[in-house]
């Protein structure tokens, strides 16, 4: 007999932290059971509120994933535990679920009172003051936020375990405030309130090289207010105003790019406790500040993830200390150390070493470098508050003594969303690559979604989200996160006149985008909503953002004109083609007319899409009709009735056919097989940039091209994706050879060891060569249909969605695959096999067996006159070509290897004409040696 189902403990809201900003919050919950093919028939969900009052609210059918709140919406401070039981389709039923608690964190009309307070200057501070507990306390609850970064203290007890709080917006129309339940840091009587404020991102300096500048104006300024409510029902608030005091501390200066210089020898001990002598502060001074109510923090907070240990120390040419902690990480390092007062501990961070030194040239204007005067009384153990750093390497100078290197330990610090997802293989070198880009996004995620973690910039690029937005979601739960980013997209973009900026939070008004629309980055107002919509089922995500995917689609329409050819302006095209020169990134072989038109067509079918489903009919047809326009506009003017591109390049190629801009399947297929022909002309090396790279093996696995996409995805040659991961990359870079093969760094100004965007391409090895995709809004339906590249031996792939684990992965054992999926209860999957084969399952674990053997390849006698397709298609014959010419002019092999095209009609014998004799001698022997299958 099957037992009954489980019901799980629901989720309040959009994360599980303990208070929700909404007072209507969404539920989700999973059900567990070993039925197959269980799915919801209904369920009852019960509420106990603050009062103890209990309600029951029934939901018919198979809902389950952001549920909209049944009862009636919550009010500021209160408490609600809910618990869920299911009925089964199949009649089965659960018990009541164990219950959630959430409080509700937002305040009510006129509930804001504290008053923004600082020091008057940009310097690191303290604020204080004291209060009277006069009574049994039932709760305490703080809120708390600042224009800058602060910490808060009760009774010398830090209010949470959260870092760079309230997080970056943008402060000139949006700020966050955090709530903590203090009660347990409370006593009778006499206690204290403390607060720690620097200027975090508020008063960063933004801008490249000579250009940066302060944004946002004015001295950094915090508000907290203390509501204590004792159990004879009154309540008490202590809010920060002028009565407050301040004093300078130890943090003598902080930056987020420059880093932090601490004295401890001015550390005043107990300045957070009640009796603390404060006569040497100054009255606290009222700040100036924007016009700005704050509200709720709506996704989790930055903290402190993982702590990592020293992994080998070195001592480099010129006698310097390095630490090498194995992995390219976001955060800072805490140290412990002991030595006379006054001495000055240095710790310079960078990604990378350079001829044995710190690499720090890429950093540009940040000094990443922190600094730790000792108080000179012992053991003193420190870590910086208000910075943090990319870095892998971190030079040490001025330790007194003998260095230990258990004395230093790593903080990988970032935005603690759940990790939900993987991908597994025995390809050793992809799956490294698999773990950088999980480290990248891990780097990159912290309090906005940035480009990088270590220069002088760490800006919320919005075209690096938007090509790796999907492959975030997989990754990570990052609902909550990237909706409370689209919420500072949308309010920069309506100051902006329907602008979607460059970078949000829009802090670089030198650079050109912030006033006029860019393809590709501007997009992600409509690319990223969908994507929250497609993996989490969160409709609430287009509604907000509805609008303002439709002033963009205006807003491109009105540079495109008459013609919908969006070809002016300022654009970035296909940024970072590894053919575009150093310091020329955006010169790609793409024209940029090409990315721009694609891209509006793109915005404009996802936005006729969101406005179906919020059932907002006159929008959808408006704008599913513009879509078709532009498409006609589109392959009237840049593709051939026989399936050319005008722009002859792999992104023209696969833009077209992801986006699904062929006329016909006859002529996608032409684009196809032409996109197959480019990329073996690259010799099977990466020929896109940011627009292209997501999706080049999309567009040839779709065309039917799995071979050349498999050549593509594991090659190891400069520029490709392995190519860093031989190099020892522990993350993704910005370039494709933000290293060179002799160990220096990429000669252009702007380079970067730790970018997300070119690993995009791992959405593909979830959802195709894994095989694990959504086939309806939250994974309640799942698409299985692995792709097999003759370079793996296995794939697997596994993701918590919504409705709990799904998986799905093939392994290869001779000439049989076996093939396995697990599909979580209250979901389904549509499954198709390379054989063409098609099952649709429900819930439990599915197995299936398959013949298919890798091709055997016959080789004919190869020499000089070979076409060069036949070379470079033979893996085996293109590497001993190159090996023979390396070993008797390396120059000679990288040319061959960096210029040939390889297309037919042309022999071996052409790109070395000019060889000497004894090279061509090498390369017919190489050839000759080779077996003939």
């Amino acid at each position: 007999m099957t037992p009954d189902p489980i019901a799980g403990r629901p989720r309040i809201g959009l994360d599980a932290e303990p208070f929700v900003p909404d007072p209507r919050p969404a539920l989700s919950w999973r059900t567990a059971t070993p039925a197959r093919d269980w799915a919801q028939a209904g369920a009852d969900i019960e509420v106990v509120r603050g009062g103890g009052a209990r309600e029951t609210a029934h939901v018919a059918g198979g809902d389950s994933v952001l549920v909209p709140w049944p009862f009636a919406p919550l009010e500021p401070r209160e408490q609600v535990q809910v618990r869920v039981r299911v009925r089964g389709a199949d009649g089965s039923a659960s018990g009541w679920g164990e219950p959630a608690e959430a409080t509700a964190g937002f305040l009510g009309p006129g509930g804001w009172r504290a008053r923004f307070i600082g020091s008057g200057s940009e310097r690191p501070h303290r604020l204080r003051t004291e209060f009277t507990v006069r009574g049994r306390v039932r709760r305490a609850l703080l809120y708390a936020t600042a224009f800058g970064v602060y910490d808060a203290r009760i009774n010398g007890a830090p209010a949470d375990d959260a870092e760079l709080k309230p997080g970056w917006t943008s402060y000139q129309w949006r700020l966050t405030f955090d709530v903590n339940d203090v009660t347990a840091l409370l006593r009778p009587g006499r206690n204290a309130f403390g607060i720690e404020l620097a200027g975090g991102w508020y008063t960063e300096r933004f801008g490249f090289r000579d250009a940066a500048r302060r944004f946002y104006q004015g001295d950094p300024a915090a508000a907290a207010q203390l509501v204590i409510e004792y159990e004879d029902g009154t309540t008490d608030t202590v809010a920060t105003g002028g009565d407050w005091r301040w004093g300078h501390g130890p943090v003598v200066e902080s930056g987020i790019y420059q880093g932090e210089t601490y004295d401890a020898r001015l550390h005043e001990n107990g300045w957070a406790r009640p009796g603390f002598a404060d006569a040497a502060w100054l009255p606290a001074v009222l700040a100036e500040v924007p016009d700005v109510l704050p509200e709720p923090r709506s996704g989790p907070p930055v903290r402190v993830t993982e702590r990592l240990n020293v992994r080998q120390v070195l001592t480099t040419p010129a006698g310097r200390t390095v630490l090498d902690f194995g992995q390219n990480l976001v955060g800072r390092v805490r140290i412990t150390v002991g030595g006379p007062a006054g001495h000055t501990v240095t710790l310079r961070h960078a990604e990378v070493l350079e001829d044995g030194e710190l690499g720090t040239r890429p950093l540009r204007n940040a000094a990443a470098t922190d600094r730790y005067t000792l108080r000179g009384d012992g053991e003193e153990t420190w870590a910086p508050s208000w910075t943090f750093h990319g870095f892998r390497y971190v030079e040490v100078g001025g330790w007194p003594g003998d260095f230990a290197a258990s004395a230093v330990t790593a903080e990988v610090i970032h935005t603690d969303m759940p990790r939900t997802g993987g991908f597994t293989t025995g390809h050793e070198l992809l799956q490294r690559f698999h773990d950088n880009v999980v480290w990248g996004m891990r780097g990159n995620f912290l309090s906005v979604p940035t480009d990088c973690p270590q220069r002088d910039e760490r800006l919320g690029w919005t075209g690096d989200i938007q090509v790796f937005a999907p492959t975030a979601a997989f990754l990570y739960d990052c609902d909550g996160f990237l909706r409370s980013w689209l919420r500072d997209v949308v309010l920069e973009q309506r100051a902006a006149d329907g602008v979607v900026p460059m970078v949000v939070p829009a802090v670089i008004p030198q650079v050109p985008g912030l006033s006029e629309p860019v393809a590709a980055w501007g997009d992600a107002i409509s690319v990223v909503p969908g994507v929250l919509h497609e993996r989490y089922a969160d409709t609430e995500a287009l509604r907000a953002c509805f609008d303002a995917m439709a002033r963009w689609v205006d807003v491109v329409g009105e540079r495109a004109g008459e013609g919908l050819l969006w070809e002016g302006g300022v654009q970035f095209g296909d940024w970072l083609d590894p053919d575009a020169p150093p310091d020329l990134p955006g010169r790609a072989k793409t024209d940029a007319g090409i990315v721009a038109t694609a891209y509006f067509f793109r915005s404009a079918q996802l936005t006729s899409r969101a406005a179906a489903l919020l059932g907002r009919d006159a929008d959808a047809r408006h704008y599913a009709g513009l879509a078709g326009r532009i498409a006609g506009a589109f392959r009237a003017a840049y593709i051939t009735p026989g399936g050319r591109m005008m722009s002859d390049a792999p992104t023209a190629y696969a833009l077209a056919i992801a986006f699904g801009l062929a006329a016909d399947g006859q002529q996608r297929a032409a684009m196809g097989r032409r996109l197959r022909d480019l990329v073996r002309a690259h010799g099977y090396h990466i020929a896109t940039g940011f627009v292209g790279t997501p999706l080049v093996c999309e567009a040839l696995v779709e065309t039917g091209h799995a071979d050349a996409a498999s050549r593509l995805l594991t090659q190891t040659e400069c520029p490709s994706w392995l190519y860093p991961v031989t190099m020892g990359a522990t993350t993704v870079w910005e370039r494709w050879d933000s290293m060179l093969e002799d160990g220096s760094i990429n000669p252009g100004q702007m380079t970067s060891f730790n970018h997300y965007a070119l690993g995009g391409v791992a959405d593909w090895l979830h959802r195709r060569v894994a095989g694990l995709a959504p086939a309806a809004p939250g994974y309640r339906r799942i698409r299985v249909a692995p792709v097999l590249l003759d370079a793996l031996d296995d794939a697997a792939a596994w993701h918590d969605t919504p409705y709990g684990r799904a998986y799905a992965g093939w392994r290869r054992d001779g000439g049989t695959v076996e093939f396995r999926a697990e599909v979580p209860p209250n979901a389904r999957a549509a499954v198709r096999l390379p054989s063409g084969a098609e099952y649709d399952v429900g819930s439990g674990v599915h197995g299936w067996t398959e013949r298919h053997a890798r091709p055997r390849r016959t080789r004919s006698a190869l020499g000089l006159d070979s076409d060069l397709v036949t070379v470079v298609d033979d893996p085996e014959a293109y590497r001993a070509v190159l090996a023979a010419v390396r070993s008797l002019d390396p120059e000679r092999a990288a040319a061959l290897r960096g210029t040939t095209r390889w297309t037919p009609g042309r022999t071996l014998r052409d790109p070395l004409s000019k060889a000497p004799l004894t090279v061509l001698d090498a390369v017919e022997k190489a050839l000759a040696a080779l077996p003939s299958a």
